[in-house]
């Protein structure tokens, strides 16, 4: 059973960054798509930034300019930079991971990351 494990989460300043990561237990180049999303308190989550296997990248309207996702299979651990951040970025992210062969068989979840933008 694959696992992912995120990272990186904190408390910070509006205009600070971070960096987020997700350890994955198997290979992240057998899997077809990754993702970051987020849910802040009494909203629904929602997708922040995606990467599928060719390396073409989608993102939040809100977070474009700001925040960057990538992976580094060597390590088998997908990133989020996140710059710029407004408090409207608080929230606990999880990172995702869909493939449709091993490791990768469904649709797997991280536990998430705590991130609060607050001067």
């Amino acid at each position: 059973q694959v696992q992912l494990v995120e990272s990186g989460g904190g408390l910070v300043q509006p205009g600070g960054s971070l960096r987020l990561s997700c350890a994955a237990s198997g290979r992240l180049s057998e899997a077809n798509a990754m993702a970051w999303s987020r849910q802040a308190p009494g909203k629904a989550r929602e997708l922040v930034a995606s990467i599928i296997s060719s390396g073409n990248t989608n993102y939040l309207e809100s977070v474009k300019g700001r925040f960057i996702i990538s992976r580094d299979n060597a390590r088998n651990t997908l990133y989020l930079q996140m710059n710029s951040l407004k408090p409207e970025d608080t929230g606990v992210y999880y990172c995702n991971v869909h493939g449709t062969s091993r490791p990768w068989q469904g649709s797997y979840w991280g536990q998430g990351t705590q991130v609060t933008v607050s001067s």
